[in-house]
């Protein structure tokens, strides 16, 4: 992980534009602050243009979505495409209904996206790939590093696959992260929230493979720091030394 890609999100506190889900905004948001990034919340078509266009970085999730915002989405993507920022996309619990099928489809036909981040499951049915899901888990076996690759090339981005171990892939490249504790699990947003901290990391000028696993690994280590606190003992008290952890330094992480 590249120390100099945080600081450069701090320097610039990158605006990114959340079309993301209602249950996780408020964690989301403060996530992203903590880190270093300023966050805007709002799946109103009226607003998604101008938003975006105003925004260094766009995240969409699917999670909790209605049709009716589906067009927002696709048009702040479009608007982010035109400007030449980075898009990540969510595929919260995509495989869980046709409309979130349909609508995950749409989404990847009419925007270019720097990175697709999920868990197996979700990643999985993007890859064409058999993964068994329940609503927003993964609870399948398989290659997650396949699925990684496979997403990656099919989509021309740069795919995350979450889990207890962490698969970044580009189209020629994996890279492998094991950072992170399963109190992450238990908190709602723990996976939403990288999904903001990705898309910051990509507003830098780093390599986008390391931004993504920068990304992902800080955040890993962020959360074995947060869990390992002599205050935690259990998720309440690991969300706000988790918030904490967030805003520090790698060398501070490390020193736990």
């Amino acid at each position: 992980m590249n120390q100099s890609i945080i600081d450069q999100v701090r320097r610039q506190v990158p605006f990114i534009y959340h079309l993301t889900n209602q249950v996780v905004m408020n964690f989301s948001a403060n996530g992203l602050l903590a880190f270093g990034g300023t966050p805007a919340m709002a799946k109103y078509i009226e607003v998604a243009e101008p938003l975006a266009a105003a925004s260094d970085g766009v995240l969409i999730n699917l999670g909790t979505l209605s049709r009716d915002e589906v067009p927002a989405l696709i048009k702040a993507g479009k608007a982010a495409n035109q400007k030449g920022i980075p898009v990540v996309l969510d595929p919260v619990a995509i495989a869980c209904s046709a409309f979130t099928k349909e609508a995950g489809r749409e989404i990847l036909q009419e925007v270019k996206l720097a990175a697709v981040k999920g868990n197996a499951g979700e990643m999985a049915y993007l890859a064409d790939i058999p993964w068994e899901t329940r609503g927003v888990d993964s609870i399948g076996g398989g290659d997650a590093s396949a699925v990684a690759g496979e997403v990656a090339k099919r989509y021309s981005t740069i795919a995350v696959v979450t889990g207890e171990t962490d698969y970044i892939a580009s189209e020629d490249k994996l890279l492998v992260n094991e950072t992170g504790h399963p109190l992450l699990t238990k908190i709602t947003g723990g996976g939403c929230l990288l999904g903001s901290i990705l898309a910051a990391c990509l507003t830098t000028d780093a390599d986008v493979l390391e931004q993504a696993y920068t990304a992902v690994s800080f955040y890993g280590l962020a959360a074995e720091y947060a869990a390992a606190r002599p205050e935690v003992r259990g998720p309440g008290t690991f969300l706000p030394a988790f918030l904490d952890a967030l805003s520090y330094d790698i060398k501070d992480l490390e020193g736990k």
